[in-house]
């Protein structure tokens, strides 16, 4: 198989890929505008050879990878680098209730018309298979646990954005075939999410620096905290598996954790690994955020074989131990 992945410098992305290749000699293409991830934070997951984005040429036979800096708001450029691929990833997103609250303009363009971008690719170049990486925030403040059948009433311009992106899959699978699959994630984290500003990895960074943690409100909003390993499983599985076009899966743990239950877990694994915590101190509650949210994943387990295999203590660990081994908070992963 061909993998397009957008975003691919990312997260999510880079865990992707050393997933993709430890399972298979699958080729792999990225596009991403390395806004966040780099080509060194790329090139410590594998070499890889870099296309001209005019052309998207340039390849090297011995590369396992091929990078094509470039982004998703140009849809010239999305058809030439979605040419022979099986199957696009779509990661590349602005990501965050708080980014887009401050900027509802550049979220909806980013994550509205750069999903349009990416479909529209596909369907003019005839590629079959889309895998789009939504949340949880479409469906907004409702009584968990989050299911697919629920009304969406998003929070947050990011919700609002997600949810037409989850729009769009949907009209392209019914009018034009292709065989869209969205992955409502819950709160994703683990290795090589040294720059990421979400909650495990700030709170790594801070207790690493002997900086207090700063909680939202009263700290007993809940969330679903996942792995990435078993986030990249569910892309992976949505990707191959037969019969699953049209289709939207919540992918989490099932679990609710308050804010101030992950602190707690959080400073007890750092202090094992000889870090104490700096305390904490309560900010205001964040504009856009609801105040419960986890997530019902039969669905997931029932149609793509897949269940989640990483609980919140280990998960943590294993998090805490990457960023140790990398020499602290302050380097990219």
């Amino acid at each position: 198989m061909r993998w397009l992945i957008t975003g691919g410098c990312g997260f999510i992305g880079r865990n992707l890929v050393q997933a993709l290749r430890a399972r298979s000699n699958d080729a792999i293409r990225i596009i991403d505008n390395l806004s966040v991830g780099t080509r060194d934070d790329l090139a410590r997951i594998a070499p890889f050879a870099e296309l001209d984005p005019a052309t998207v040429r340039g390849s090297d036979p011995d590369a396992p990878i091929e990078l094509v800096a470039g982004d998703i708001g140009d849809a010239s450029l999305m058809e030439r680098v979605t040419a022979g691929m099986d199957v696009v990833v779509h990661l590349a997103a602005n990501t965050g209730v708080a980014q887009s609250v401050a900027d509802p303009r550049f979220d909806c363009v980013t994550n509205v018309i750069g999903t349009l971008n990416c479909l529209e690719a596909c369907r003019r170049i005839g590629v079959r298979r889309f895998v789009f990486a939504s949340s949880g925030a479409p469906v907004g403040e409702c009584e968990p646990p989050i299911h697919e059948e629920l009304p969406a009433h998003p929070v947050s311009p990011y919700g609002a954005s997600k949810l037409a992106g989850e729009a769009y899959c949907s009209a392209y699978w019914r009018s034009f075939g292709i065989e869209t699959i969205a992955l409502r994630f819950g709160n994703c984290y683990g290795p090589l999410s040294s720059h990421k500003g979400s909650v495990v990895a700030k709170f790594i960074r801070e207790a690493a620096a002997g900086r207090s943690w700063e909680i939202y409100g009263d700290g007993r909003q809940t969330r679903d905290f996942i792995f990435v390993g078993d986030v990249v499983d569910a892309i992976i599985r949505s990707g191959t598996t037969d019969g699953i076009g049209g289709e939207v899966f919540q992918i989490a743990t099932n679990a609710e954790t308050t804010i101030l239950e992950l602190v707690a877990k959080l400073g007890d694994t750092l202090a094992r690994h000889g870090i104490a915590a700096g305390g904490t101190h309560h900010g205001d509650a964040r504009v856009g955020d609801v105040r419960r949210n986890y997530s019902d994943t039969r669905k997931a387990r029932r149609m793509l074989g897949w269940k989640p295999e990483v609980d919140l203590d280990d998960g943590l660990d294993r998090t805490v131990k990457w960023f140790l081994a990398k020499g602290g908070a302050g380097r990219a992963g």
